[in-house]
């Protein structure tokens, strides 16, 4: 399992968003996958505005109950702050990503993604 599970805002709102086409998808991983899982302040933003007045309370309950946590800043360096880190994202674009100069970050997306 990896050491830390990182959630962009595509997992978030398909995971609290019914109607989203990668909410069973989301749910099945939530499970996989246990939280606290990591995040951060962009990604929140990002969430908080995608799900809209709706899925704003239940987005701030993740965030009270500690499911959802601050727990890097994109300016950090991810290899030193979050060891064998795990991305659960919905955006294919993270496969180009690299860390330590040419490593993938792991990442789990939606199949056909």
């Amino acid at each position: 399992m990896a050491g830390s599970v990182l959630v962009d805002a595509g997992f978030l709102v398909a995971l609290l968003s019914r109607r989203d086409a990668h909410h069973g998808w989301a749910a099945t991983l939530s499970s996989g996958h246990p939280p606290p899982w990591r995040t951060c302040d962009a990604v929140l933003s990002e969430a908080f505005h995608l799900l809209g007045a709706r899925g704003g309370a239940p987005l701030a309950a993740l965030l009270t109950r500690r499911a959802v946590v601050v727990g890097f800043d994109l300016g950090e360096q991810m290899s030193e702050t979050l060891p064998d880190p795990l991305l659960l994202t919905t955006d294919a674009d993270f496969r180009i990503y690299r860390r330590h100069g040419r490593q993938a970050i792991p990442a789990v997306l939606p199949e056909g993604r």
